[in-house]
This record gives structure tokens, sequence and C-alpha cells, in this order.
């Protein structure tokens, strides 16, 4: 009876062994064929958030920019080029063509980080044109106030002598 036992033991054994075998290879394949999946699809979600954010920085950076006097015409076609690749991103993640959703991303990140660096650049350079033409124009308003001094002031000089030449007989005759 003993080995009788042993050998149901076994069985039992074998059959638990058998049907969690066959349950693994039915669950397992649903494990390995959705993360591939799914991992492409989050690198597209995380692509496409990525872009976004740069696309809303590099807006920022083109608005301050323009508030500081740059030519802002150029950054703006590529901005909008930028946004036509973010919204081929959204298309095609929506399609569930994921690699093409990481690509379009990709691009539109790097077409807005050129954006937003091109228009960092240009603020500088506005707020140091903008430096410059004010300093300008404080040294040019000091002279032109020198200058309209001095002007009246030898205006006044020339016709004080030649008023006084002109009154002087009359002056010195009324005198006597």
């Amino acid at each position: 009876m003993d080995k009788k036992v042993d050998w149901m033991d076994a069985m039992s054994t074998l059959k638990l062994f058998a049907v969690i075998l066959i349950l693994f290879a039915f669950v397992f394949p649903i494990f390995t064929f959705t993360t591939p999946a799914s991992s492409t699809e989050d690198i597209a979600v995380s692509a496409i958030n990525r872009a976004e954010e740069v696309i809303a920085l590099a807006y920022q950076s083109v608005l301050e920019a323009e508030k500081a006097g740059a030519n802002v015409s150029g950054l703006l076609t590529q901005l909008n080029v930028a946004g036509q690749l973010l919204a081929e991103a959204r298309t095609s993640y929506r399609l569930e063509d994921f690699d093409r959703a990481v690509r379009s991303a990709n691009l539109c990140y790097e077409n807005g980080e050129k954006v937003r660096f091109d228009a960092q650049r240009l603020k500088d350079l506005a707020t140091k044109d903008g430096r410059q033409l004010f300093w300008w124009t404080t040294v040019g308003s000091i002279v032109g106030v020198g200058a309209v001094i001095f002007g009246g002031f030898l205006g006044w000089q020339l016709f004080k002598r030649r008023y006084f030449q002109r009154m002087g007989t009359e002056v010195v005759s009324d005198e006597s």
C-alpha cells in the first residue's frame, strides 16, 4: 500500500506540473507579445510628450524674443514645421504606427530645440542691440542738447554784438 500511495503522489505531482506547464505555455506568449508592443507604445507616448514640452518651451522662447524686439518670422516658420511633425506623430500614434510616431516626435523635438536655441540667441542679440541703441540715443541727445545750448549762446553773442554795433552810434549819441 505504501508503494501505491507513493505512485499516486507522484502522479498527482506530475499532473500538477503538467497543468502548470500548459498554463504557462498559454499565458507566457501573452506577456512576451504584449510587452514589446506596449514598450513601443510607451516609447511613442514618451517621445510625443517630450516633443510637446519642447514645442511649448520653443513657443515661449519665440514670444520672449519678439518682446525683446527680434525679428522672429523665420522662427515662426520653423515652429510651424515642428508643429506639423507633432501632428504627424499624434496621427501615427492613433493609427498605431508607433515607429513612425517616434520618428516624427523625435524630429519635432530636434526642430523645437533648434527653434528654442535660435530664439534665445535672437533675444540676447535684440537685447544687446536695444541697450546699444539706448546708449547711442542718450549720448546723441546729450550732444544735441549741448549743441543747441552752445549754438544758442553763440547766436546770442553774435546777435548782441551786431545789435550793439548798429545801435552803438545811436546809444552813444543819446548819451551825449
